[in-house]
C-alpha cells in the first residue's frame, strides 16, 4: 500500500475541494491511487463541494453561546434561506457557536477545532454538510466576549429557536453577576438590534466617519447663509445629534422611550464593556439572478 503522505492528501484536497479528513480517508480506502480516491469521494457526494464553493452565500444563520461571563457569536452563510430551516444546519451553528466560546474572534482558530462527535475539524464538517445539503456554505465571522466578575448576555431578533436567527446582539456588562444585570442585558441587545449603534462611547466613534460627518454638516450650515457665529451654533447642535443617533451610551433607551442608555446603566450600577451586533448577509454583495434568463439558458433558447 502506497504511503499517505501529507502532500499527497493536499493534492486530492486541491483537486476534489474535499475535507482533510475525508481525503484522507478516501486515499486510505484506494490504497493511495488519486483517481481511486476522487471516485471514492464522488460516490459519497464530498466531491460535489468543490462546485459549490464560488456560489454567493449570503443567507443562513446568526448562533449565540453563552457561558457563565462569555458570551459568543458567529455567522454561517449558506445559499438560500431555506437551508436555515434544516435540523443539521442549525445543528452546525449551534455547534460552532458553542466551539467559539473556547477558540476566541478568530475564525481560522474555530475552522481548525476538532467538531464534536466526528473525526473531522469544523472546516470539514462544513465541507461535508455542503456536500449532503448541496448548497455552498462558509464560516463568516466570530465575536467574543468576556466581562470576569460580570455578565454577557445575548439577545437574537425573530429567534428561529432559541439562540439561531437573523440580527444577534452580544452585550458585557461589567461588576455583578445577577440576573437583574443580565436581564438588562438583554433589553439593551434589544436596543441594539432596533437602533444600530456604531460606537458604544464618543470616545468610540470613528474619526473618519466623524470627519465626513462634519464636512456634510458645515457644507449645509453656509449653504444657509447664516453669520459664522450662528452656523458654529448649529454645528454644535447637529454634532450632538450625530452621536445621539450613532453613539450607544447616548441614545434614548428603547425600552421606556425617555432615558439615555448611560443613565439606565449607571442607575444599575453598571457598565458596557462592549457590544457586537450581527445582521445575518449584511456588507455581503448578492446576485441579481434573471430567472427567465436562467431558465432559456438551461433549454438552449
Amino acid at each position: 500500500m502506497a504511503e499517505i503522505t501529507a502532500a499527497l492528501v493536499k493534492e486530492l484536497r486541491e483537486t476534489s475541494g474535499a475535507g482533510m479528513m475525508d481525503c484522507k480517508k478516501a486515499l486510505v480506502e484506494s490504497e493511495g491511487d488519486i483517481q481511486g480516491a476522487i471516485d471514492w469521494l464522488r460516490k459519497k457526494g464530498l466531491s460535489a463541494a468543490a462546485k459549490k464553493s464560488g456560489r454567493v452565500a449570503s443567507e443562513g444563520l446568526v448562533g449565540i453561546a453563552l457561558a457563565p461571563g462569555k458570551g459568543a457569536m458567529v455567522e454561517i452563510n449558506a445559499e438560500t434561506d431555506f437551508v436555515a430551516r434544516n435540523e443539521a444546519f442549525q445543528a452546525f451553528v449551534e455547534t460552532a457557536a458553542k466551539i467559539a466560546l473556547e477558540t476566541g474572534e478568530d475564525v481560522d482558530a474555530l475552522k481548525a477545532a476538532p467538531y464534536p462527535g466526528s473525526e473531522r475539524n469544523v472546516a470539514d464538517e462544513l465541507v461535508h454538510l455542503v456536500a449532503t445539503i448541496g448548497e455552498n456554505m462558509t464560516v463568516r465571522r466570530v465575536a467574543v466576549i468576556e466581562v470576569p466578575g460580570g455578565v454577557v448576555s445575548g439577545y437574537m431578533h425573530s429567534a428561529l429557536k432559541p439562540g439561531l436567527g437573523k440580527i444577534g446582539v452580544l452585550v458585557g456588562l461589567a461588576d455583578k453577576a445577577d440576573e437583574a444585570t443580565a436581564s438588562l442585558g438583554r433589553q439593551i441587545g434589544m436596543h441594539v438590534a432596533a437602533t444600530r449603534p456604531d460606537a458604544l462611547s464618543i470616545a468610540d466613534v470613528d474619526p473618519a466617519a466623524l470627519e465626513r460627518e462634519k464636512a456634510i454638516l458645515a457644507d449645509q450650515a453656509r449653504a444657509s447663509g447664516k453669520p459664522d457665529a450662528i452656523i458654529e451654533k448649529m454645528m454644535a447642535g447637529r454634532i450632538a445629534k450625530y452621536y445621539d443617533d450613532v453613539v450607544l451610551l447616548e441614545q434614548v433607551f428603547v425600552i421606556d422611550g425617555e432615558s439615555k442608555v448611560k443613565a439606565v446603566v449607571e442607575k444599575a450600577g453598571t457598565k458596557i464593556t462592549r457590544f457586537v451586533r450581527f445582521h445575518l448577509g449584511e456588507g455581503i454583495e448578492k446576485e441579481a439572478t434573471d430567472f427567465a434568463a436562467e431558465v432559456a439558458a438551461a433549454a438552449g433558447i
